[in-house]
Order: structure tokens, then C-alpha cells, then sequence
């Protein structure tokens, strides 16, 4: 390099300033990508090199004596001081999203007072002289919480009358024998059942959460097999919320054989609940109203295996992440328009967008069978959307993706364990061989336990249908 040119580098205070910056944008960049874990190491050491390379040759334009070439590092230098600052910043969103959606550690019940939907009363306050109803042979802990609480709030002891079961509760403020009635938001779709149009007849005066820690089990290293529990729920309010689990399926992976094996235990399976009903059986469906971990333990008692992680989906946020995976295809039972958007849905295969998806999965009255196909179909997209996350579709959207499962989805497994998760399915994007299985039943009807004597329908489980689901679970661990 020439005397003149060397005094014009150093004349060239802005052009080394603007490499300097995109260098330490850089280091920022890739730290937040090796903290992440989201990129294998045989993809971060490349992407250094060239990054590093890339502020040499910018960084060396600056000391040329011709200004196009000065002005043309400068130029690269500052566009690439933006994809990397752009970058950057989705990292720190997406780091903030991973450990949002994963590492939940405790389960909500929310506890309501609902009246009347014509009670002039708008408040808890408003309710004070009201006579209030509650039941007390299941939730008694919570119930007994959500009482103080109510007490406290208004600053005197409640005027209550108890019942023996939720149904007489309900029955008990429809016909004005109660003002106001408290229990488990979680149990008003099981009123429902047994009380026709309940919830439409009722609002919520007053609610409080109340947050349990769940025990942490043992888990599973996601480089060897696991299970995971996937519940399909419908709430409005937080995904942590205690709700029936309307579609149960098991996620069986196993990282080294590139198998899935996602098994479907029917709703209504008439079972006990571990640690709640005792030897009275109840249907699955329910067992979610008392958490996550209650639903776990009901099918590991079911089918004899480990269930590791668990992820709650709720289907009404579903619509962000099936269109951030450019859509789902789903084979339908029948032909029919949906209420839900009034799409018509056609017998076989059909691509479906999110608000699609949502209409599939919410529709009942177009079937005989009604919310039995409706649970059924439900399951059918859920296992699109796993089979659709689980191919190198995922790769594609991934920003789009993270950020729309933030409100609808929560998992015990850690954000650690699930850029661990990400980074090896990068690493080796081979697809997944992914099957399906499902067990099945005899319907009939019988008195459940959270519901009382009310007869409800429900499904003894197939237990040879069981075993061999047992079976094909333990074998895809093993092989």
C-alpha cells in the first residue's frame, strides 16, 4: 500500500467506523445464536468464517484511494450491520417466546361466581345480601379458598347453601333458590352436560386464580425417546387454566430412529383418575379439570409407560399456527359446511388455512354423531399440524411459527430442551416416519365422579385395542 494511499485510509474515519460496528454487531449476533442453541456447531463455525471474512474485505476497502470502492464496502458494511441487527433482534424475541411457552411449573384453577345473566348486579360488590351456592364433594380445597376470598372481598361471612353435586348447584340458581353460585370455571362445560344451555343462561360476577405448583417429574433427555402428552383444550382465558382435555394424544419420538408415533385415547374412555376419584371411574375428558398432571397420570396408568413432557394446545389460538405453517391437509369423514365461517369442507383430503382449521374442528351439528366426530376431528388436526411441524416446513416458518404459539400453547419442557430439540432437527433434516394409532370402546352410559348421579355418556375401553397400543408405544421407544 502507497504512502497516498495509507493517508487516505486514515482520512477515512466514517467508512472504518461503519465496519466497526457491523463487526460488533456481528459478535453480538452470533452470541445470541450460540446462547439460543438453536443453530448446530457445524453451522455456526461456517456462518463465523464468513462473517468474520465478510469485515475483513469491507473493513480493507476502507483503505483504497478509489472512493467507489470505499463507498461500496461501506454500502455492504451497513447492510449487513441491519440483516444482523434484524436478525438479532428476532433472536431475543424468539428467546423470549421459548421460555414463555416452555418450562410451566404450575397449573391455575379459576374460580368463579356466576349469577344470573338478567342479575342487575355487575360486580362482587353488588352481591353482598346475595345467598350463595356452592358444592362440596369435589374441588373442596379450591372451593374452600374461593370462599375466604369471597368473604374477604365483601367483609362479612356469606349467607351459603351446599349441595351434593354440581347439577344441583346449577339447578339450585336457575330456579332462584341461590343468588350467586361458586365453583371451578373448568367444571361449567361438565354442567353443560347435565344442564342444558347453562352457561348461556349465567355470567361470571367474579373470579379468582388460584395457582398450584405441579410436581416435577424426572424427564426425559430429548437426544434419547420421550413421550409427550398433547390436550387439546378450549379456553378463553390464560393457556395455564385448568379445562377438560377434549383430544388426548401421545406423542411417542424417538430422535434416533427418526420414528413418531401419535396414539389417540377417545375422550369419553371411562377410567380413574390417579389420586382424585379413587376406584369410581370418570371420563378422560375430566381428569383435565384437575390438571395437566392428572391427565398424564390417567394414561400412564392406562397404557403402563412414562409420559415425560406434556404441551397444551388451545384450539381457539390454533389459527396463528397453522397459517404460519402455510396451511394443514386433513382427510374428512364427510362432506359439510362448517358454522364456523361457513366453509364447505369436502369428504377427503382439503388443505385448510388457520380459521379453516378452526371451523373443522369446532363443527358438531352437521354430524349425527355430533360431539363424538367433532372430538374426532379435533384429533385429525391436531395430528396435521404435528405431522406439518415436524417436516422441513418448520425450517421454512420458524419465525412465523414461535411467535404465534406464545398465547396457545404451554409445555413443561424446558426453552433449553426445546432449542436442543429445533437445533438437531436442523442439523439432520430428514424427514420423520410418522404413524398413527387409536384405541377404541363400547359406548354406554354411567354416573361419572365429578358429575355425581348424573348419567352421561361415556366409553369402556377396548382393553385388548389397549395392550397392542401399549405395545407399538413401547416398541417405537425401543427400536
Amino acid at each position: 500500500m502507497s504512502l497516498k494511499q495509507s493517508m487516505t485510509g486514515k482520512k477515512n474515519i466514517a467508512g472504518k467506523l461503519i465496519t466497526l460496528i457491523q463487526l460488533a454487531v456481528s459478535v453480538i449476533c452470533i452470541a445470541l445464536i450460540w446462547n439460543s442453541g438453536l443453530a448446530p456447531v457445524k453451522y455456526l463455525v461456517p456462518l463465523i468464517i464468513v462473517l468474520l471474512i465478510l469485515f475483513m474485505i469491507t473493513h480493507a476497502l476502507q483503505y483504497l484511494k478509489n472512493n467507489v470502492s470505499r463507498y461500496l464496502g461501506q454500502i455492504i458494511s451497513l447492510l449487513m450491520t441491519i440483516i444482523l441487527a434484524v436478525g438479532s433482534v428476532a433472536l431475543l424475541k424468539t428467546d423470549d417466546v421459548l421460555k414463555a411457552v416452555g418450562g410451566a411449573t404450575y397449573k391455575t384453577d379459576n374460580m368463579v361466581v356466576v349469577v344470573k345473566k338478567d342479575d342487575k348486579a355487575d360486580n362482587i360488590m353488588n352481591a353482598e345480601n346475595y345467598r350463595f351456592g356452592y358444592q362440596t364433594v369435589v374441588d373442596q380445597k379450591n372451593t374452600k379458598k374461593m370462599v375466604k376470598d369471597v368473604e374477604k372481598v365483601i367483609g362479612r361471612d356469606l349467607k351459603a347453601e351446599t349441595y351434593e353435586s354440581l347439577t344441583d348447584e346449577a339447578n339450585g340458581l336457575l330456579n332462584g333458590n341461590i343468588d350467586a353460585a361458586i365453583f371451578n370455571e373448568g367444571y361449567i362445560s361438565l354442567i353443560d352436560e347435565s344442564v342444558e344451555g347453562f352457561s348461556d343462561q349465567v355470567k361470571i360476577l367474579y373470579q379468582y386464580g388460584i395457582k398450584t405448583e405441579i410436581k416435577e417429574e424426572k424427564q426425559a433427555s430429548v437426544d434419547e425417546p420421550f413421550n409427550v402428552f398433547i390436550s387439546g383444550i378450549d379456553v378463553a382465558g390464560p393457556i395455564t387454566t385448568n379445562s377438560r382435555s377434549d383430544v388426548n394424544i401421545i406423542m411417542t419420538v424417538n430422535p434416533q430412529t427418526r420414528k413418531i408415533l401419535l396414539s389417540t385415547t377417545p375422550r369419553d374412555y371411562y377410567v380413574t383418575i390417579p389420586d382424585i376419584s379413587g376406584e369410581s371411574r370418570d371420563k378422560l375428558t375430566h381428569a383435565g379439570i384437575y390438571g395437566v398432571d392428572r391427565s398424564m397420570a390417567t394414561l400412564e396408568n392406562l397404557y403402563g409407560i412414562n409420559i415425560d413432557y406434556y404441551a397444551r394446545v388451545n384450539f381457539t389460538s390454533l389459527v396463528n399456527i397453522v397459517d404460519a405453517l402455510g396451511g394443514v391437509d386433513v382427510n374428512s369423514d364427510y362432506e359439510f359446511t362448517t358454522l364456523h365461517g361457513k366453509y364447505k369442507i369436502q369428504k377427503g383430503m382439503n388443505h385448510l388455512d388457520g380459521d379453516m382449521a378452526l371451523g373443522f374442528a369446532r363443527e358438531r351439528y352437521s354430524f349425527e354423531d355430533g360431539d363424538n366426530q367433532r372430538g374426532k376431528d379435533q384429533e385429525i388436526v391436531l395430528t396435521a399440524i404435528i405431522k406439518k411441524a415436524c417436516s422441513p416446513a418448520i425450517l421454512k416458518n420458524a419465525n412465523e411459527l414461535i411467535a404465534g404459539v406464545s398465547d396457545s400453547v404451554q409445555t413443561n419442557m424446558t426453552s433449553e430442551e426445546i432449542s436442543k430439540f429445533i437445533s438437531n432437527q436442523i442439523a439432520d433434516p430428514t424427514n420423520w416416519d410418522i404413524e398413527s394409532q387409536a384405541v377404541s370402546g363400547t359406548g354406554d352410559t354411567q354416573t361419572c365422579f365429578s358429575s355425581g348421579s348424573q348419567l352421561l355418556y361415556v366409553m369402556w375401553p377396548d382393553e385388548t385395542a389397549v395392550q397392542n397400543a401399549a405395545k407399538k408405544i413401547k416398541a417405537v421407544e425401543k427400536n
